[in-house]
């Protein structure tokens, strides 16, 4: 008899103990919130481009926050989702299939269900915290203490550094007292076939980092336009034969990988070789300034001009693409090659536009 207490009793516990313990995880169940609202078309304002490795692509406004789209539906996240800012700026993913989120704000990581804050370590010194390790990840941040240097993400940590003094800091900061915006704003990241990170910036031109020293390429016909206006550093390529491209068709660069040392300043060790020769424009221009490149799976290159449309190069020609809407230039941001080597562009204005094998049009989901 009491055997049989004893078995009711642990029987009558163990279905307690499961009811609880369903009711517990269904509870955890339904107070996950859901992030997002589905929604039935892009942004106008689409500037950045990116496929993850799940196939699934991303799409970052200047606007509106950032959208999802899955094949199915899309989904947009913004700082009601818990977005730094909805002004993007990068979209990148780590070996984990986490997406990261560069805003004007800062930096969010996304996990597959919630959006984190990356908070910043401040470097204590010019060289602290610099290092070329080949998972990081690398970040700038236009307007947000993003005035000194990049980001690096090690998967743990986020680190901010400050680039060594300029050797042009001194000239710049009493001819430019006032400016609204820094010189050694980091305008593109770019990282080589050989692991070396590139940093174009707003006024000093290129900086370069190998692992162990920081070198500087500076011309000015890369950073002022004719007109006199500043274009920075906004683009950086490797081409197939190794030689790089900054912002501009008129040269290409062959780059030494070592550094030479001119009045305790270290500089890139380079020579100049003519770029490309067959632009034309109306204003009698023999090239072009280019917002963003890519080089593609045949090694073709890849140009995105603000207002004059796509230029490709295969080495030997040029071929120009317009890109019109209502038969005005449409204003570009960037351009991007996903997984299936479709070629995309992101705009100012016009939403995304996609490449038909012809001419570009716009994507609608």
């Amino acid at each position: 008899m009491k055997l049989n207490t004893i078995l009711i009793f642990y029987i009558l516990y163990s279905l307690t103990s499961c009811n609880g313990q369903s009711s517990a995880e269904n509870a955890n169940q339904n107070s996950k919130v859901v992030l997002g609202d589905t929604v039935s078309e892009l942004s106008k304002s689409i500037w950045i481009v990116f496929q993850a490795t799940n196939g699934d692509y991303w799409y970052g406004s200047d606007t509106d926050g950032v959208f999802r789209f899955d094949g199915k539906s899309i989904i947009k996240f913004s700082t009601e989702d818990g977005l730094k800012s909805n002004r993007t700026r990068g979209i990148q993913e780590d070996n984990q299939g986490n997406i990261y989120i560069s805003t004007l704000e800062g930096i969010n990581k996304f996990d597959g269900h919630t959006f984190t804050s990356l908070t910043a370590i401040p470097s204590k010194t010019s060289s602290d915290n610099w290092k070329l390790q080949p998972d990081d990840l690398w970040f700038n941040i236009l307007g947000k203490n993003g005035d000194k240097g990049p980001y690096r993400y090690d998967g743990k940590k986020l680190y901010q550094l400050e680039f060594p003094k300029h050797y042009m800091a001194d000239e710049y900061f009493e001819r430019f007292p006032n400016k609204s915006w820094s010189p050694y704003d980091v305008y593109y990241i770019y990282k080589d076939s050989k692991g070396t990170m590139w940093f174009g910036t707003s006024n000093f031109g290129v900086c370069r980092y190998d692992g162990n020293s920081i070198s500087w390429l500076f011309e000015d016909h890369l950073t002022n336009t004719p007109n006199g206006g500043s274009f920075g550093i906004r683009s950086i390529l490797e081409d197939e034969q190794g030689k790089y491209w900054f912002c501009n068709t008129r040269y290409r660069f062959n780059i030494s990988p070592e550094s030479i040392k001119e009045n305790g300043n270290v500089l890139v060790k380079y020579e100049r070789e003519k770029g490309i020769d067959d632009i034309k424009l109306a204003d009698g221009r023999d090239y072009v300034y280019f917002m963003s490149a890519i080089k593609d799976k045949k090694g073709d290159i890849w140009m995105v001009t603000y207002n004059r449309g796509v230029w490709r190069y295969d080495g030997e020609k040029s071929t120009h693409y317009p890109v019109k809407h209502n038969g005005q230039d449409i204003p570009l941001f960037s351009i991007y090659e996903d997984r299936q080597n479709q070629i995309w562009l992101g705009t100012h204005e016009t939403g995304v536009l996609k490449f038909n094998g012809e001419t570009f049009e716009r994507f609608t989901p």
